[in-house]
């Protein structure tokens, strides 16, 4: 599903934080299937952050994309996070993917807002995919603490999609991450 304008405003106001109306209902049908099935379905988040980040981050060891990764990467069920314009990038050309500047700024934003470990003050555009939710209700063949094989059966309550909730902690984590470099600059000063 592509959804060509993204309503962060929206995502607020409903349970499943959907970027846009048309796609809310068809995450809502595809969850209610998914949970019915007693099966999981990863997910991917969107998180943006603007205002005073221009300078964030060092170009070797303190990198800002790569702080913002480690951290994204070490939430649950977290299996890739993408900067900018991510994996994307690597089917881009140079003359393409370049964020071009004019005496007014950037002329575009594929990098993310990150350049070379530094903020460059656009805004910051980070995709965070989460994995399905490992614990469904269908039986799964494992083994026991002994070798053994045999069918793990789950009972009680579990998320059909963990990046619905996951999709709050990475906005936590990326602001976590944002106020740790706010204090390394004014550390710096």
């Amino acid at each position: 599903m592509c959804v060509k304008e993204l309503d962060f405003s929206f995502a607020k106001t409903n349970t499943l934080f959907a970027l846009s109306q048309e796609a809310l209902p068809q995450f809502e049908a595809l969850l209610k299937e998914v949970k019915e099935s007693q099966d999981s379905i990863g997910g991917s988040v969107i998180v943006r952050a603007k205002g005073n980040l221009l300078g964030l981050g060092e170009p070797l060891y303190y990198k800002l994309d790569s702080e913002l990764a480690r951290a994204l990467m070490g939430i649950n069920g977290v299996k890739a996070v993408e900067i900018g314009e991510g994996v994307n990038a690597s089917k881009m050309r140079g003359s393409l993917y370049n964020d071009a500047m004019d005496s007014k700024g950037f002329l575009s934003n594929h990098s993310g807002g990150v350049l070379g470990g530094i903020a460059t003050g656009e805004e910051l555009r980070i995709k965070v995919h989460f994995k399905p939710t490992p614990s469904i209700f269908l039986p799964q063949k494992t083994i026991d603490l002994h070798g053994c094989e045999t069918i793990l059966n789950l009972k009680g309550r579990h998320d059909p999609c963990i990046a619905i909730r996951g999709s709050r902690v990475c906005e936590a984590m990326v602001m976590l991450v944002l106020a740790d470099m706010l204090l390394l600059r004014k550390n710096n000063e």
